[in-house]
């Protein structure tokens, strides 16, 4: 266990900041996921084919791509296309994209693949009759939205948010292979420098399961509030 404290003679203070670079990293792209949830869910409820097709797609395509793919192509690929649009500019260096980006927008794109079927599902299980008395009562479009639509499918989504951010927490394990510097990168280090894998792929564990259950406490308290009366 004197590998695990703070200080010269121990890899503490590296995996709580490493533990760190895994919140910032799920939290921006659960947020960055929301983004995308925002956009596709009102084209996969859309009832015009096209809007309809390219909600589809996006959510096909990217749950069923493995997510270490879609890393390694934002990872290898961003930086191509950046360097492609450079040259067209007259820039003709090399341009990496920052670690913290990709590994963010990459595992946001997959969150947000989830989040619009789980915004998509929470929408449709709505009951007619709260629309058609939205309409009754003589409320616009926005304002019977954001009062009587959005509260509901949010008391709906919760539940199975709880598991988009469990996938995406899990998921920043992934971007290891960028080179961020998060627990599962820290741990591999660690692991590499002092030739004990199993302390520090088993304190990886204990970490994850730290982050999510207290995460978890915080969600389920957040499902409470938007459960009362129901």
């Amino acid at each position: 266990m004197e590998l695990l404290v703070f200080g010269k003679n121990g890899w503490g203070d590296e995996l709580f900041f490493a533990t760190l670079m895994t919140l910032a990293v799920a939290i921006t792209a659960m947020l960055i996921g929301f983004f995308f949830a925002l956009i596709f869910t009102p084209l996969k409820i859309s009832k015009n084919k096209i809007l309809n097709f390219i909600g589809n797609f996006y959510t096909t395509v990217i749950r069923g791509v493995p997510e270490l793919l879609v890393i390694y192509l934002f990872f290898f690929g961003g930086s191509t296309a950046v360097m492609f649009v450079a040259k067209i500019f007259g820039y003709e260096g090399y341009i990496e994209i920052n670690a913290f980006i990709t590994g963010a927008f990459s595992i946001g794109i997959i969150s947000g693949a989830y989040s619009t079927e789980v915004f998509r599902g929470a929408y449709q299980s709505i009951k007619r009759g709260q629309f058609e008395a939205s309409k009754v009562l003589g409320l616009k479009k926005n304002l019977s939205f954001f009062k009587v639509i959005l509260p509901q499918m949010l008391r709906l989504a919760i539940p199975n948010i709880t598991n988009v951010w469990q996938i995406t927490l899990k998921d920043t394990a992934l971007i290891s292979v960028t080179g961020l510097v998060e627990i599962m990168r820290q741990s591999h280090i660690a692991a590499g420098s002092t030739r004990d894998p199993l302390l520090f792929y088993s304190f990886a564990a204990v970490l994850y399961l730290i982050l999510t259950f207290f995460s978890m406490k915080v969600l389920n308290k957040l499902e409470t509030h938007y459960q009362r009366g129901h």
